[in-house]
């Protein structure tokens, strides 16, 4: 036996991994040899394969594994509250805050921190942890004194970073400080013959747990199987045993039986990467299950995205029908879907939708950016009349009216515009116009 094959053997039965697929072996190689330095790590996977076993192994074989390994989900702690989450506050910071508090950054001083979900961070705190990262250096919420901190940090994501970087929505600065050593953990799918040995390993310990015969499969089940997609990876393949020891009156299962736990028509699909999930939150000998709250947190955000595109939709057709006359209620509709970001702006209702029944004539002398804007063709520069806008420029020239009528006065600005502050002050950055 090599090295490599013994350093394997030993890693996988420590921690209980199954499988000996050529990515998973890469991965668990590379984190052994990483383990050896300080280099920051970036953990990339789709949602459930099982990305947090890594950072364990990185601080269990660092010189660093006497000291703490605190795990935190960045996208389960609010945007109010992660600033003091992570570095913590004095006593009188805010309403509320009776006594100092350290964070994060302070308690895992000496060890290990694991920021997973790290692309769901605030694009403000992403300046912050970049400082942090290249400094050692931090300030408490509500404190002048700086503090320093010793501390390694391995993030992972389950996101396309390129793409996140490419919308503005992480800093490709802090993506390549993050990613000095970039591990990928292959989706179950693309491990082959690992699919079953896992099958068979979550069967064992359901035998041991509730000391009954473990299921098993016949050939044309196991075959299904092996081609199903999984899209939620290992974890859904658990939940899939589990449901099946409890609810398979026989213990050997066919696949026609299977087939009421995997929808057959998911079989041979390609599976895009799933929205995030969460991983519990541990400080200390505290664990917070926090899937649920994230679910619903999800269902929310999607639920307040359909209305914005239903009422979108439905304001369009209003000033269709009324050949051109702006309605006060559309244009404020119009303003918060552009500035909460819907992702719907005008320009696209207008190549997506069907005018065919309204005379071109009248269609080519509508003016939908003043639905925005607020300003007529009559208002702006011959250079610019008619001219089609991007949805960064009308929000940006939205929130330069604003302000001007509300003298410069940001919380005006904000409230005019039916957005925080916060937001308000994150497209001031966005557009350049914060030090205006």
């Amino acid at each position: 036996m090599s090295d490599k094959e013994q350093i394997l053997r030993n890693i996988k039965m420590r921690y209980g991994i199954i499988g000996n697929c050529d990515g998973l072996n890469t991965a668990l190689i590379t984190a052994q040899k990483v383990a050896q330095s300080d280099f920051t790590v970036l953990v990339q996977g789709e949602n459930g394969v099982g990305k947090e076993i890594i950072p364990r192994i990185i601080h269990d074989l660092s010189s660093r594994s006497k000291g703490k390994y605190l795990a935190v989900n960045c996208g389960a702690i609010p945007e109010g509250t992660i600033e003091s989450e992570l570095f913590g506050h004095v006593k009188g910071a805010y309403t509320g805050s009776v006594e100092n508090r350290e964070g994060y950054f302070a308690a895992a001083d000496g060890g290990t921190l694991f920021l997973d979900e790290v692309g769901e961070l605030p694009l403000q705190m992403q300046v912050r942890l970049l400082r942090v990262l290249e400094t050692h250096e931090f300030l408490p919420v509500g404190s002048s004194e700086v503090r320093k901190t010793n501390v390694r940090i391995i993030a992972a994501t389950n996101r396309n970073m390129r793409q996140a970087i490419a919308e503005g929505r992480f800093r490709e600065d802090l993506y390549y400080r993050l990613s000095v050593v970039n591990l990928h953990i292959p989706p179950l799918r693309e491990r082959g013959t690992d699919i079953d040995l896992l099958f068979r390993k979550f069967a064992l310990e359901n035998q041991e747990r509730f000391n009954i015969p473990a299921i098993r499969l016949t050939e044309e089940a196991r075959q299904m199987l092996m081609h199903y997609p999984w899209p939620g990876n290992i974890r859904q393949l658990k939940n899939v045993v589990d449901s099946m020891t409890v609810q398979c009156e026989s213990r050997e299962v066919t696949a026609e039986e299977l087939a009421k736990f995997i929808p057959v028509d998911g079989l041979h699909t390609q599976v895009a990467p799933r929205q995030p999930n969460t991983l519990p939150v541990n400080i200390g000998n505290r664990t917070r299950n926090l899937d649920t709250e994230a679910l619903m947190r999800h269902i929310k955000e999607l639920t307040e995205q359909v209305a914005f595109l239903t009422e979108e939709v439905n304001a369009l057709w209003r000033r269709v029908d009324g050949r051109g006359q702006r309605d006060e209620k559309d244009n404020a509709l119009s303003k918060r879907l552009l500035l909460n970001g819907s992702g719907f702006s005008m320009s696209r209702v207008s190549e997506d939708a069907e005018f065919e029944d309204i005379p071109s004539e009248e269609m080519a002398g509508r003016d939908f950016a003043a639905d925005v804007s607020g300003a007529t063709s009559a208002d702006m520069p011959p250079q610019q009349r008619n001219v089609p806008k991007t949805r960064e420029e009308m929000e940006r020239e939205l929130i330069r009216n604003a302000l001007k009528r509300n003298n410069f006065n940001r919380r005006k600005t904000a409230a005019e515009l039916g957005i925080s502050e916060r937001t308000l002050y994150r497209k001031l950055v966005k557009y350049g116009m914060d030090q205006d």
